[in-house]
Formats: C-alpha cells, structure tokens, sequence
C-alpha cells in the first residue's frame, strides 16, 4: 500500500503519537498548519482504506494507525529494491554506502549491525 504525501505526513504524527483528536494532529503540524477541512477529508479517505481506525466520542473521533510504521517502511524499502535495484539487496547496499555520504563513524556501526546479523543467522 501506498501513501500518499497528505496520508504520510499524517500518519508520520499518528504513528508518534499512536492516538490522537483532530485537533491534536492539526497541533503537531508546522505552521502553516493545514486546515480542519482538509486533515478531515485525509482522514476519512484513510479511514475507508482502513490505514486508521478511530473510536468515536459524541461528536468527537479520536484516530489511531492500523498499520505499523516498521511495516510501512519495509515494504516500501522492499519495492525500491525490486524496482530500482534488480530485487538486488547487494546493489541497494552497495548505493547506499557509496551515495549516503557516511562518516566512518556511521560505516563502523553499519558494519557492527552487519555482523551481528551473520553472527545471529550463523548460530540459527
């Protein structure tokens, strides 16, 4: 599934705050903040997806995320690679490295994750 750039910005304070009123993700934009109007209509739209969900209080509809961030982002990661990549983790890796301008400090610890997840997937 696929967000739109409305849908993702909104979700990107849904997901930090895991529940929130309207109003408090119209807050937690940068001024200019967007209107009411239009967060509405986003989330209805993401509601009929079934990207959230909400419990409805009187009049009021507190909103929540019905998909984890970590599952968004790995599919997107995952089309990327396919798309952009040959389906080639190696070759996104290899971009990746070579175009994200790492520090050494940042490669050193890239490394380390490397390698506990050889270490990790040696010893299953």
């Amino acid at each position: 599934m696929q967000l739109t750039t409305a849908e993702e910005e909104i979700m990107k304070y849904l997901w930090k705050l895991e529940k929130a009123f309207m109003k408090d993700i119209v807050e937690a934009f940068p001024e200019p903040k967007p209107a009411y109007t239009t967060i509405a209509t986003v989330l209805k739209r993401m509601s009929d997806k079934g990207i959230v969900g909400f419990k409805q209080y009187g009049k009021v509809r507190e909103y929540y995320p019905k998909i984890r961030k970590k599952d968004y982002f790995s599919k997107q990661i995952n089309a990327i690679v396919k798309n952009f990549f040959n389906d080639s983790t190696t070759q996104f890796a290899s971009f990746f490295t070579n175009e994200s301008n790492l520090n050494v400090s940042e490669l050193e610890e890239l490394k380390a994750m490397i390698d506990e997840q050889i270490k990790a997937q040696k010893n299953e």
